[in-house]
């Protein structure tokens, strides 16, 4: 089928026709934020479950189409948050219908179906953008103006126990957040990836643990797991003379650097003198004013606006694509890890 939008982007001036496809836990919220973008026309909703449909309908008085089918038909644009097993079907017969689409992360399940869907994106003139939405968090948006090249990253996801995102590995669950993040400020090849990682309760590994190596010399040690008493994101990062923490979950930035005497920044809320071989040096803390706002709904009005071709999207296809890349690679890493520990023990030694 030919696209419906034969010469992507161009500027749109009416609202951009829309459909939901899934209204579980994480669809409710696109249906929230949706209707309240004025560049979007939420036509209606689709879900193979009847019954969350209908939740969705009696509560916003929306349309329920009959099909799949039927709301591809209707829509210019529509936004996949269904189980990721099903991400590439819903995405791909989106894109035949020539609907623009929005995917929850992660963009698939395996490259080659992400291959597969930035291909007919490219046919057609449409675009992918995926949900990597920690890009949106405005903790990590004060990092822009710093323009931050870390050489060691320390992050940990944790999260309690929920059956919701157990269809995939923690690695694509959780992990994969921060591999985007910290492929957006890195910026240079892979070079090596060791992991490991325990299943707890699930068939796959519920808490894991991988090094990322680049070639620029950057580490990143990250960590995630669905198995914890409490939730935290963190994202640590370490560079000469400067030290930046970044808490997701309370959309906190800190900020500690190392200047001489008389460079202390005006935006210094502490200095503590500091002398080092015979050095006088300040360490001094910062805590830059976040903008408070609803990630989502930045998110999706990125999507909506890049559809009209008044933005471009933060988290396109292939940066999607890429994260999906790395993370494939730690859990190789991960199954090969638990593989030699599954392994008995061959010594012969005498009892």
């Amino acid at each position: 089928m030919e696209s419906r939008h034969s010469n992507f982007p161009v500027v749109s001036q009416q609202p951009i026709k829309t459909a939901i496809i899934g209204v579980g836990h994480l669809g409710n919220f696109h249906v929230e934020q949706l209707l309240q973008i004025p560049e979007a026309e939420l036509l209606g909703i689709y879900d193979a479950d009847p019954e969350a449909a209908a939740r969705q309908q009696k509560r916003h008085k929306l349309r329920i189409f009959d099909s799949l089918e039927e709301a591809l038909e209707a829509a210019e644009a529509i936004s996949v948050v269904v189980p990721t097993v099903d991400h590439f079907d819903v995405a791909s017969r989106g894109l035949e219908a020539g609907c623009h689409v929005f995917i929850e992360k992660p963009i698939t399940q395996t490259l080659q179906q992400a291959d597969q869907l930035l291909q007919m994106a490219d046919e057609r003139n449409l675009l992918i953008q995926v949900g990597h939405i920690e890009r949106l968090n405005p903790a990590l948006q004060v990092l822009e103006s710093l323009a931050p090249q870390p050489r060691f990253i320390e992050g940990h996801r944790l999260a309690s126990f929920s059956s919701r995102g157990t269809d995939v590995p923690v690695v694509l669950d959780l992990m994969i957040h921060d591999i985007d993040v910290v492929l957006s400020l890195v910026r240079s090849p892979l070079e090596s990836v060791r992991a490991n990682g325990v299943a707890v309760i699930t068939d796959t590994a519920d808490i894991a643990t991988a090094r990322l190596e680049f070639a620029n010399g950057a580490v990143a040690n990250l960590t995630a797991s669905r198995v914890a008493q409490k939730q935290m994101r963190k994202l640590r990062l370490f560079q000469s003379r400067l030290y930046i923490g970044v808490d997701f979950l309370q959309q906190i930035t800190e900020i500690y650097r190392l200047v001489g005497p008389d460079a202390t920044p005006p935006e210094a809320l502490r200095t503590i003198p500091f002398e080092h071989q015979g050095k006088q040096r300040i360490i001094t803390y910062e805590k830059p004013a976040v903008e408070q706002y609803n990630p989502l709904h930045m998110e999706l009005t990125n999507f909506i606006r890049s559809v009209a071709g008044l933005e471009k999207p933060v988290v396109d296809g292939r940066a999607a694509r890429a994260a999906l890349d790395v993370a494939s690679q730690v859990q190789a890493a991960l199954d090969e890890s638990t593989a030699r520990q599954e392994q008995p023990d061959s010594g012969t030694g005498d009892a």
